[in-house]
């Protein structure tokens, strides 16, 4: 089974999908991470982060891996932490928004998901890169709510910075943002991760029960 959970920074997917990953035994899939470790990988190298051809070449000859902990890995290099540093958030959406590359890691996201029960979450899983799976959801929470969150993540942050920040990248990515039709909407605003959790499982034990 495939579980794609959707929505835009600081709604909560990562800590969602990853807790719900560990309680159903399932593969823990972060595809922002892999749009991160590419941008790393062409700052790493100085390249220009508008070339097309170029990025999509580092993609191609670069393929993103996770271990069994869910570590991000770019050519043989764990790159967990460093992809969570403010200077990839600032220009992740240049990489991310190029065609060429969202092509290469859509088709590495359906490798991965092919490997067995997964959650995968990002910002089209549902509606893009797996529209087939069975459990689809979209995480929404309100605007300070999300910020908030995203300076916890962010230690030594300016609030109003990061703020402005993920209103731009919200504006940036919003034709990467499109929930799928079929996707259960869940506010996280006044919810805890294990309410979150406890929502969408019921959504995977329902369509269990429904095969037989």
């Amino acid at each position: 089974m495939i579980v794609t959970i959707d929505g835009p920074a600081g709604a909560g997917k990562s800590t969602v999908a990853r807790a719900l990953a560990a309680k159903l035994g399932f593969r823990y899939l972060d595809t922002g991470a892999m749009y991160r470790a590419l941008t790393w990988l062409a700052c790493e190298r100085g390249a220009d982060l508008e070339d097309e051809t170029l990025l999509s070449q580092l993609g191609r000859a670069n393929p993103i891996d996770f271990d069994s902990e869910g570590h991000t890995q770019i050519g043989g290099t764990d790159v967990t932490e460093e992809i969570r540093r403010p200077e990839v958030d600032r220009v992740v959406s240049l990489v991310a928004r190029q065609p060429e590359v969202r092509l290469i890691m859509r088709e590495r996201q359906r490798e991965l998901a092919t490997l067995g029960d997964s959650v995968i979450e990002g910002r089209d899983i549902g509606s893009v890169v797996v529209p087939g799976a069975e459990v689809k959801v979209y995480l929404v929470a309100d605007e300070a709510v999300r910020a908030g969150r995203r300076l916890a993540e962010r230690p030594g942050s300016v609030a109003e910075t990061l703020a402005a920040e993920m209103r731009r990248r919200d504006e940036r990515d919003a034709p990467q943002m499109q929930p799928a039709p079929d996707a259960v909407h869940i506010d996280t605003t006044n919810l805890s991760v294990g309410e979150v959790v406890e929502r969408i499982e019921t959504l995977v034990n329902e369509k269990v029960a429904s095969r037989r």
